[in-house]
């Protein structure tokens, strides 16, 4: 074999392992639009819960609660008396104090002895919570249990300064955060596996996504591992050959990938003027003709006066003649040109977006647009106006 014959081999088997290389790379990378199932779906059990405490911060700088606010000195007091301080809610002072309310979330699967954030928010009329520290608050789940006890210094970002009538405000500075203010003292609530199965719950429950899902997890795990309930439910059951390990059972769910189906919608904002439209959305045959009128009143005061040496003026003269004021005002009309746009059978969103921009719509024309398109059935799309 010659020297030449050996090269060409040899660029052979290159190309067929690059080939080859290629193809397992194309095998392994998701297809386009496919999500991960985290993130299309949570798992039902698993979510944050909401904590709620009443407190009191104190160290502020005269600027709390107004001696007026009985429920901060009735709270003071109590306060007080728990410290072995016996004082009438009467004589309390309380511009240093300001009664607060303390949220929280808490977190799935979190253990005694964490860590959380808390949000402080003032209740009552005082100005600003800077500087403050907030005293030990319970904080108690929607069923009355306590599950974490807050205390510490407030970080707010924001600040308020007033004096002779005027002042200036940044941002919120009645509201206030203590990152990791707060230890559980119980454990999160648990889900656990009913039965030997679970429930994944769609975000954005669809049919098509729901039987996606339940096909992709079968093909994985064996055809009576999954099934599809209802649009936005899928029940997944546990092999026996993990159920000494769920949670790499759970992991290896999670990374499944799918391609979610969406509903063709139209989004508009009223307010804003935004529109958003998906790649589905689709217009059956129309002429779309937009123009702007225009309409300006200008107001102006007309001034009509005496002659020189009549002596006329504002009360008038010996001639009687007298200084006239009236309001006028100039009307224009401007209307801009309107173009006829065609728009083809079965056009999906970047011819649409095309004919309007040569239109040269603004967004907020697109609002009106858009809803007579919808009125007039040419618009194969969901319409949502927020």
């Amino acid at each position: 074999m010659g020297r030449q014959e050996v090269g060409t081999v040899g660029r052979n088997r290159a190309m067929v392992v690059v080939v080859t290389l290629l193809l397992a790379v194309a095998a392994a990378w998701p297809a386009a639009g496919a999500v991960r199932v985290k993130d299309l779906v949570r798992i039902e059990g698993v979510r944050r819960n909401q904590l709620i405490g009443y407190g009191l911060v104190v160290g502020l700088g005269g600027t709390g609660d107004k001696s007026g606010t009985e429920f901060t000195t009735q709270t003071t007091a109590n306060l007080l008396e728990r410290l072995g301080v016996a004082v009438a809610p009467g004589d309390i002072k309380v511009k240093n104090v300001a009664a607060v309310i303390v949220t929280a979330n808490l977190n799935p699967f979190a253990r005694a002895g964490q860590r959380i954030d808390v949000t402080v928010s003032s209740v009552g009329d005082a100005t600003s919570l800077s500087g403050g520290t907030l005293l030990l608050t319970p904080l108690r789940a929607p069923s009355g249990d306590v599950y974490a006890v807050a205390q510490g210094q407030l970080s707010v970002g924001g600040y308020s300064a007033r004096a002779a009538g005027g002042g200036t405000q940044k941002n919120h500075p009645t509201v206030g955060r203590i990152p990791g203010g707060a230890v559980l003292e119980r454990d999160a609530p648990m889900p656990v596996f009913k039965e030997g199965y679970i429930d994944l719950l769609l975000a954005q429950p669809d049919f098509t996504t729901a039987s996606r899902l339940s096909t992709a997890v079968a093909e994985l795990f064996g055809s009576d591992t999954a099934r599809a309930l209802d649009a936005g439910r899928v029940r997944v059951w546990l092999p026996e050959e993990d159920e000494a390990d769920p949670v790499a059972f759970l992991a290896r769910l999670e990374s499944i990938t799918v391609e979610p189906d969406v509903v063709a919608r139209v989004v508009v904002d009223e307010k804003t003027g935004t529109v958003v439209l998906g790649e589905e959305v689709q217009v059956r045959p129309v002429a779309i003709s937009h123009g702007n009128l225009t309409v300006q009143v200008t107001p102006y005061l007309e001034v009509s006066q005496p002659e020189a040496f009549t002596g006329g003026g504002p009360f008038g003269g010996q001639s009687g003649a007298r200084t006239v004021a009236r309001d006028r005002a100039e009307v224009a009309v401007s209307e801009e040109p309107s173009h006829l746009i065609m728009v083809e059978q079965g056009q999906n969103l970047a011819s649409l977006v095309d004919a309007l921009n040569a239109l040269g719509v603004s967004p907020r024309d697109l609002v009106s647009i858009f809803r007579t398109l919808k009125a007039a059935g040419a618009l194969n799309a969901e319409l949502e106006v927020l």
